[in-house]
This record gives structure tokens, sequence and C-alpha cells, in this order.
């Protein structure tokens, strides 16, 4: 190991660039639908080794100390979101004659500015960079810190964060319930760069000591966790719901009247086929995201059919644009909705989407790019208009759900207060403008760690999957393979009792980023031995 760390910190020029590179690639394997964990372990330890070489020369200003490392970090992050976000091109090529020009943007673009933050995570260490474990922790504080900003500035996106690496089973998520995504993304950082320490020697034996202690938490409190009983079958009669996965191609949505009507009739077609095995009836339905193909308040006959297949206690809720009317002269608003449909065919409930996607549901500094001719992927005029808040559905039966449409699920801090008071997390999307790329499955991952967080089962309809109900631990209850055309029927069992919200997860966040950082300034300050 000695000599393999000695050639890493000393490569130079082009082979040092692509070694970077590669590094932050190694690291995508740990990330569906791979989940290959320990890639994580060759990915930072190659970083950590590159960024003990990253020295600049003795005449260099502050800057130009810290731009090696910069450097390195920004190359670990450009691999690694290439590797990790390549599909997002995919949604490009379903109208390719309009957008096909974007590719180099959403395949290299975006890769180039996340990584951005990586490269900052990188410096931030550099400055308390020391010989033994101080620089590992340097590296988890860092990372931390730069992971929380990524999750929020610049309207966030924290897709991919290296703690959803340290989670591709069950028993290995139990520790986002107390810790969160970003708390857990912290220490992993510290363990998957521990190995490390064996090409270096110094700090060797605590250094390692402390990431064995650290995963040996994290895997005891996941079987602890996972060993608790079962939640019992849920208050409210226990509803039955039924997850709707009709797999329409994307393309289909576009096309003529008759395409849109024909999608309509498959949702309902799977919406009243009988139990499997002789199961009960189900109580509430789920369609995806947008799933209805036109603006249901102005088709009564829809509305119409809905109340005909449905019994009078039955519940549908589906994705679906809703439009609101401005007045004379103005242009009509269009929201990315869920409503929640009676037996009797009556909208008695709706939530709009918060959190869109730039570029796919609306234009940032519209003014300006829609100048340049940039729109778009989704065609409405204006694009979408996102909500001001959100807020619980509740159900004739008593049943409250909080509503995520899309990817608002991959953001911890979009859980208001009033997830507390839900029965589960609700969670629609169509993740057909990926195709059949790691992208859905990385969305889903998300989507479960957000179940775990939050103690609550998730209850999500995809268009193209994954579908599935998931219990309040993250396990897999049911579910419709990936493509797949049919439904699964689920009884919804009772959230997760804890005293742990998200204020607390937030503090033990805190904790974590301090407890890090303290390591790496003591170390650097020299008061703790760098002995083997």
């Amino acid at each position: 190991m000695e000599r393999l760390s000695g050639r890493v910190i000393l490569v130079w020029g082009f082979k040092r660039a692509l070694l970077a590179i590669l590094a932050g690639a190694i690291g995508v394997l740990a990330l569906p639908p791979f989940g290959f964990f320990a890639a994580m372990f060759v990915s930072f330890t190659l970083l950590v080794w590159l960024l003990d070489g990253a020295a600049a020369g003795p005449d260099s200003g502050f800057l130009g100390r810290l731009w090696p490392a910069f450097a390195i970090g920004w190359l670990f992050g450009f691999g690694y979101f290439v590797a990790g976000l390549w599909w997002l091109g995919h949604a490009l090529l379903i109208d390719a004659d309009e957008f096909a020009w974007a590719l180099p943007l959403a395949i290299l673009g975006l890769p180039a500015f996340l990584a951005i933050f990586y490269g900052v995570a990188a410096a931030l260490a550099r400055l308390l960079w020391s010989d033994g474990m101080g620089r590992i922790a340097a590296l988890a504080f860092a990372f931390g810190l730069l992971e929380w900003l990524r999750s929020f500035l610049f309207t966030g996106f924290p897709w991919n964060a290296i703690g959803y690496g340290a989670m591709p089973t069950p028993l290995m998520m139990q520790s986002a319930h107390v810790l969160g995504v970003l708390g857990v993304t912290t220490l992993a950082v510290f363990v998957f760069a521990a190995p490390a320490l064996l090409g270096t020697r110094q700090g060797r034996v605590p250094g390692i000591g402390l990431a064995v202690l650290i995963a040996a938490a994290h895997f005891g409190y996941g079987y602890y966790a996972l060993s608790l009983p079962a939640p019992p079958a849920g208050g409210k009669a226990a509803p039955v719901v039924r997850i709707v996965q009709p797999a329409i191609d994307q393309e289909a949505k576009m096309n003529t009247d008759a395409d849109r009507a024909a999608i309509f009739d498959k949702h309902l077609s799977l919406s009243v086929q009988p139990p499997v095995n002789g199961g009960k009836r189900p109580d509430i339905i789920v369609w995806p995201e947008t799933s209805v193909p036109f603006i249901l308040t102005d088709n009564q006959d829809a509305l119409t059919r809905i109340a005909d297949q449905l019994d009078d206690d039955q519940i549908l809720i589906t994705g679906a644009v809703r439009v609101e009317d401005m007045g004379p002269g103005l242009e009509p608003r269009y929201y990315n909705s869920i409503y929640v449909i009676d037996g009797r065919g009556q909208i008695i409930g709706a939530s709009d989407k918060t959190h869109l996607v730039p570029f796919g549901e609306y234009v940032p500094f519209e003014n300006i790019l829609g100048y340049l001719g940039i729109q778009n992927v989704i065609e409405l005029p204006g694009g979408f208009s996102a909500a001001a808040s959100r807020h619980l559905l509740t159900l004739p039966s008593g049943v409250k759900l909080y509503p995520l449409i899309c990817y608002e699920i991959i953001f911890p801090n979009e859980m208001t207060p009033e997830i507390r008071q839900a029965d589960a997390i609700l969670n629609v999307t169509n993740d057909a403008w990926f195709g059949d790329t790691p992208g859905p499955y990385q969305h889903f991952l998300q989507a479960r760690v957000r179940a775990v967080e939050q103690g609550l089962p998730l209850i999500r309809s995809a268009n193209t999957g994954v579908s599935a109900y998931v219990d309040a631990h993250g396990r897999l209850i049911s579910g419709i393979d990936f493509n797949e055309q049919g439904f699964v029927d689920a009884t919804l069992s009772s959230a997760t009792v804890s005293a742990i919200d998200d204020r607390m997860r937030n503090m033990y966040f805190w904790l974590a980023i301090g407890g890090v950082g303290m390591i790496a300034v003591i170390s650097r300050m020299g008061f703790i031995p760098r002995a083997n």
C-alpha cells in the first residue's frame, strides 16, 4: 500500500487529472443500480493520496496554494457527476429535434457546475490538512459542509449525495433516521477515506480504529432498528392502497388526442382490475405524476368515467396539470399537481408542486434566457408555476398523506413540520423521461431513504417505475419491476413511532460536522500524535 500511495501522490500532469476523474467515476458503482458500496473506499482513498500530493509552489499566494487541491476536487467531482448523471441527457432525446443541441450541457455542463462544490470541499480540507488521521477528518468535515450547501444553493440539487453510497440496503439505511443523509455523508467520507492511512502510516491505528467504530455503529444500529417488531397494520381501518404503474412511453403523451384517450383508458383499466389472489378491494388508488394527459377540470366526461368505475367509498389520487385562470388578458398559470377524487367524480383535494425542476418545468431568468431561445423541456406557455407552500392531503377516511411530486423527495429540507402528522409519504413521479438508465433506480433509493429518515411508509407511483410500497424502515414490501405494466395492492401500515424529528436530525448532523472538524483542527495544531 505504501508503494501504491507513493506512486499516486507523485503522479503528475495529464495522468494525475485522469486519475482524479477516474477516482470520482469509480464511486458511482456504490449507487444504484450497482450498489457496490466498497467502490467508495477505492474512490476516497485515491482522493486522499491525490490531495497529499496537491502542493503549490513556495511563492504562491493564498488562492494559489489552494488551487491544486481545488483542481483535484473538481476533477474528482466531474468524474463522479458525469458517471452518475449522464442519463439526464435521455430526457432531451424525447424531442431530439428541439433539444439535442443541449446534450453537452446536460451531460457535461451540469456535472462541471456541481463539481465546483467538491472542488471547494477539497480546497477547504487542504486548509486543515495534516499528516495523520486529521486529514481524513478534514475531508469528512469539508464534504459534509459542501453537501449541505449543495442541498439548497441555486435551488439545490442534492442528487447522489455521498451518503447514499453507504446505504444500498435497509440494514445500512437506518442511520439516516438519526443523522439524516447529510450526517451519514459526513461520517461515511471519514470511513471511506480511512484506508488511505494504510499507505502513509501516520495516524493508522487511531484513524482506522475510529472508522471501524463508526462502521460498527452504522451496521449495529441498522440491525437493532430492523429487529424491532414490525409496525402493526395502521389504524383508520388499515386502508388498502393500489399503486398503478401504466408504463406509458413518454413520446406517446405528446401525440394525438386518440393517444391521450388511450392513456386515460389504460389507467382506468388497471385501477378496476380485481385484486390478486382474492385480496381486499383497494380503498385508495394512486396514479403517477401528470398521468392524466389533459386538463382534467376541462373534461367533465373524464370525471364522470372515474365516477362510473369507482365505488362510492373509493378514492383516486392522480398526478395532473392544474390550470388557474388569471383573468382577462392574462396568461393562465399551470401547476404540476396531485388531485384527490372521490367515488362520485368530485375533486375533493389538491396539492401543487413547490420545488420545480430548472429548465424542465421553468426557465430561470426567463427574460434573459428566453430571449436566447432557451425554453422548458415540458411545453407549456411560461412553464409551470410553483406553489407557495405544501400541505397534507387528508382523505375522507382520516388518512393523511404527505405529498411530494417527482424529485421533491430528494430534498430532506422539503419536509415541513406537518409531516409529523402524516400516515405515509406519497410520491408520484414520471421517470419515463430517463428511460432504462440508472436515473430511476437512483431516484427510488433516495425516496426510500426519505421514508427511513421520517419513519413513515412510502407510497410511490411512477409511470415506468420504480413503483412500490415501502415500509418505514425502507424495506420493499411490494413493487413492480421497471417498465412493467401493472399494479400492486398493499395495506397501509403504521408509521414508526419516534421522538427524532428533523430538528434533532439537523442537530446530530452538526454534531457530526463539529466532531470531525474538531479532530481536523487539533490534528492540524499538532495535538494528536502522528505515530502509527
